[in-house]
């Protein structure tokens, strides 16, 4: 009998849901779009509706009348969801404002203690949790953030002051259980919405990216892990927490005890070549495009035949300002007649290579380490000029696995093991995660890119008092 696991896989454009069989193989799969999010105010970025649990439930409708088996044979759930969010809930665990997104500078502050109706304050993960189960836990390693959590034992802190801290109480938080453990089982109602079947386990894992690191085979502290997604940032493991970190930070991972280090990235990283492809869409595919090529596929392969370093074309990706830089703005700078719209293309893409080319670099000084193989995952690794930029600029081969959906691949796995079909984690990697093609760097790309890379590091110094003026005068 082949046994089958469901990943449920909330990120911050879209939600998934993917059943496996236990060797990793993808057997059907759903998606929907979130809705845009609603940003009445600066600063206030927020889900709207119930956006969350909607997706979901489109999605796993899709997912589960593709599913061509026997549904007696899918084991068990893994849930996974966007980060840093925050749920404000009502004592019967419904909405009692809209979920913040992790982009919502409230986030980044104590819970403010002004609505009556609030009575727990949770990650989406614990919201999703309550949604299909009907319990009040959540898994600890969604909890990174202004949460009065010990990074060392991984439970609630029994400080006084530190939940006060963050604006909490101790009634007003979840019960937290390590991935792999089991949160609940899915409720008759949960069934109706998702499609999903009632009383399945549903599995805890983690944050989203570190469910994605689980997923793309992340175990030892010589690899990295690039993640194209919304966010873009690098990623290794290790045993320990280590606080107070300058050139990184860190995060749980999906396997208890353990530790992701997490390079700083780009906040708007995969958005904005999604926003520069529909920007260019229509008009750069023009009559070139061939039949049954989609626009993303025609910009990848016209951008493949620009050179590398755009003709000096350079991309600082700062669509979305760091809280620490609130004026900066993204900048295209040396343009100078050459480019057409295949250069901006690439450019941004260059861009996000050498952006993690430097903080990854920042990372392994202070860990101590080197980088000899590179993981590429997410929705961007989808793109073999992106691969192959990647390869150039770090001068190591890049991986890319066979399954892009990392994190619903590594739900899956925490499913496996926390229902005992694999007995540890590393056994469920050796029997689910799949490689995928290996992008080998060019030599003169890579000498090109390391002698860029030091003008590119410079730039902020010239453009942030220049955007710091400019905020004055136009906000």
């Amino acid at each position: 009998m082949t046994r089958y696991f469901i990943g449920i896989d909330n990120g911050s454009q879209s939600s998934k849901v993917t059943v496996f069989d236990e060797h990793g193989r993808v057997v059907s799969e759903g998606r929907q779009a979130l809705r845009p999010y609603d940003t009445p105010r600066p600063g206030v970025v927020e889900h709207p509706g119930d956006d969350l649990w909607d997706s979901i439930g489109e999605a796993g409708r899709r997912a589960m009348a593709a599913f061509p088996g026997d549904t007696a044979d899918i084991v068990g759930v893994g849930l996974c969801t966007i980060r840093f969010c925050r749920a404000l809930l009502r004592a019967d665990g419904s909405p009692a404002q809209p979920v913040l997104s992790w982009m919502d500078d409230r986030v980044s502050r104590p819970h403010e203690d002004t609505d009556p109706q609030v009575r727990y304050v949770t990650t989406s993960s614990g919201y999703i949790t309550h949604r299909m189960t009907g319990a009040f836990r959540d898994t600890a390693a969604n909890y990174a953030g202004m949460w009065p959590l010990d990074a060392d034992t991984w439970q609630w802190s029994q400080d006084e002051a530190v939940l006060a801290a963050a604006g909490l109480r101790r009634e007003m938080l979840f019960d937290l259980v390590a991935p792999g453990d089991v949160l609940g089982t899915v409720t008759e109602e949960a069934a109706r919405h998702t499609g999903i079947p009632a009383g399945l386990p549903v599995v805890a894992t983690a944050n989203d990216k570190a469910v994605e690191a689980l997923g793309c085979g992340l175990r030892m502290p010589d690899t990295l892990l690039v993640s194209l997604g919304t966010y873009v940032a690098g990623m290794t493991t290790g045993p320990r927490n280590v606080p107070g970190a300058q050139g990184f930070w860190t995060n749980y991972a999906s396997v208890p005890g353990r530790y992701l280090y997490e390079s700083f990235g780009v906040r708007r990283g995969m958005w904005t070549v999604s926003w520069v492809r529909d920007l260019l869409g229509g008009e750069a595919a023009g009559a070139g495009r061939a039949p049954g090529t989609s626009v993303e596929d025609h910009l990848n392969a016209e951008a493949a035949k620009v050179p590398a370093g755009c003709d000096g074309l350079m991309t600082i990706l700062d669509w979305l300002a760091p809280t620490e830089a609130p004026y900066r703005k993204g900048s295209m700078l040396g343009f100078d007649g050459r480019q057409g719209p295949y250069h901006v293309y690439r450019s941004v893409l260059e861009g996000l290579a050498l952006t993690l080319h430097s903080t990854a670099g920042l990372m392994a000084g202070e860990l101590g380490t080197g980088f000899e193989r590179l993981l590429v995952s997410g929705g961007g690794s989808r793109s073999d000029l992106a691969m192959q930029i990647f390869a150039d600029v770090f001068g190591v081969p890049a991986h890319r696995p066979q399954v892009t959906g990392a994190a619903g691949l590594g739900a899956a796995i925490c499913a496996a093991v926390g229902l005992g079909v694999h007995a540890s984690f590393d056994e469920a990697v050796e029997a689910m995660v799949r490689p995928g093609a290996v992008f080998t760097p060019e030599a003169g790309n890579h000498a090109l890119y390391g002698r860029l890379s030091k003008v590119y590091e410079q730039v902020r110094e010239h453009t942030d008092p220049l955007y710091r003026t400019a905020q004055a005068v136009l906000g």
